[in-house]
Parts: structure tokens; C-alpha cells; sequence
């Protein structure tokens, strides 16, 4: 069974997801409302974070966290299809998450998966050269019992969801701003610039302004809203409030 997946991302009035200041304490104080079994979190998001401290490939730093019997603590759910993320063993060490487990194809390099081995984490191999995400997902609530998932990314993780139906929630923090300028950080990206068919659409079902200007907008995806690809037709968000 899929799990409930929720988009939460901080955006701009021009969907930029960059350059402009987050209030990331009203961000991730939202995030206690999903109760969330595993925070899904795009390569290129962990790629960008900044380090804490020096990144660990072997030996040292790599031992799996002694985590409490109940721990409720999600789990860190990354794709890393081509084995670029080093530093597991900052990753596993930070207070977020309770351990970590890495979403492979059959096309990750094998000395990747030998090192995720050596290491103790866990993976899910679905899909031939990308990572296949309903399969993965699907895997992820048979194996660990993950029953509602929060993905923290950006455009083209949100727009690979999107495009492949697996979206049930977008949650959308819309800072009063406009960054401008030509980005590739925005909330949604298609990069295989498929056709989405009619626009999909999205029932509001909750809207609060949280100060500062900042509304908190939160759209349940319409299940029926993925019909066969029709050329010419755009991804649109609407809907009508029902709370």
C-alpha cells in the first residue's frame, strides 16, 4: 500500500523556493501536524545543505544511531539513484531523524551500495535505471510501516511526484515576496516536459494566515485528476475552500 505523501514547501508569490528569507521556524513547527513516519528529502536538497561537520566515507562517524525502543522519531528517506551522498554518517547524527534509508535503482553504482552496506542502512532497490517512487513508497510502508510521508525538496523531486499521481497533500507557506529573475528553484519543475494532461486539480481544504503576511495554504489532490497525457494543457492548482 502507498503511504499519504504531503508536499510542504516555502514559496515565494513567484514560486521560487530560493533567495528570500524562510521563516523555518513556522515551517517545521507545521510539520508535528502529518505526525510523519519518514521525511522524504530530495539528493539535491541534502547536496546543497551546508555541513555541519566533515563528511564521513568510512570507519569513523559510521555506526548506526542507538536509537530507544519506541522511538517516534521519522525516518530520513533519501533517492540517491547515482550514489552521490558521502556524508551518512553526519546525516545519521542529526536529532531529526531516527536512522536513514536510501532509495536505489538497479543502475546505482555497486561500490555505492557496498559502502550503504558497510555502513548499516538500509536501502529499497525499485526501478531499472531511476528510482521507481510508487514501487519504493509502496516498499517503504511494507517494510517499515510508514503509513504517511512529508517530502522536504524541491522542484524536480515535487515534480516527479506530481507527474506520477503519488501526491495526496501539497502544503504551501506563500512568504509575501517576489524573488524574480529566471530560476530552476521553483516549487514544481517537469523536467521531462511530458504533457500533464487537463490541468490537475487540487481541493483547498484549509487556509490560515500565520502573520507576517505569510498564508498557509493546504490542497488535497483530486485522485481522479491524472487522466491519459493530452498535449497543450497545463498543471494548474484550484479549488474551493471546505474549511
Amino acid at each position: 500500500m502507498k503511504p499519504r505523501v504531503i508536499l510542504h514547501n516555502a514559496v515565494s508569490l513567484d514560486s521560487r523556493v530560493d533567495s528570500f528569507a524562510v521563516d523555518l521556524g513556522l515551517y517545521y513547527g507545521l510539520v508535528s501536524r502529518w505526525n510523519e513516519d519518514a521525511a522524504l528529502v530530495g539528493s539535491e536538497t541534502i547536496l546543497k545543505a551546508p555541513a555541519e561537520s566533515p563528511s564521513a566515507e568510512a570507519g569513523e562517524g559510521n555506526a548506526p544511531p542507538e536509537n530507544a525502543p519506541g522511538d517516534a522519531r521519522p525516518l530520513l528517506v533519501v533517492p540517491d539513484s547515482r550514489g552521490r551522498i558521502t556524508n551518512w554518517g553526519d546525516l545519521r547524527r542529526q536529532p531529526y531523524w531516527r536512522d536513514a534509508v536510501v532509495m536505489v535503482s538497479q543502475a546505482t553504482p555497486r561500490d555505492y551500495i557496498d559502502g550503504l552496506e558497510r555502513r548499516g542502512i538500509d536501502r529499497i532497490e525499485a526501478g531499472d535505471r531511476k528510482v521507481d517512487f510508487r514501487r519504493a513508497l509502496e516498499e517503504l510502508n511494507a517494510r517499515y510501516g510508514v503509513a504517511t510521508v512529508r517530502v522536504d525538496s524541491g522542484g524536480v523531486l515535487n515534480g516527479v511526484l506530481l507527474r506520477a499521481g503519488l501526491v495526496d497533500e501539497v502544503s504551501l507557506l506563500l512568504h509575501p515576496c517576489l524573488v524574480g529573475e529566471a530560476s530552476s528553484a521553483v516549487f514544481f519543475r517537469d523536467l521531462e516536459r511530458a504533457p500533464m494532461g487537463v490541468p490537475v486539480r487540487f481541493a483547498l481544504i484549509h487556509r490560515e494566515e500565520m502573520g507576517n503576511g505569510i498564508l498557509w495554504l493546504r490542497d488535497e489532490v483530486n485522485p481522479w485528476a491524472f487522466p491519459l497525457p493530452r498535449r497543450g494543457r497545463p498543471l494548474s492548482f484550484s479549488g474551493s475552500a471546505r474549511t
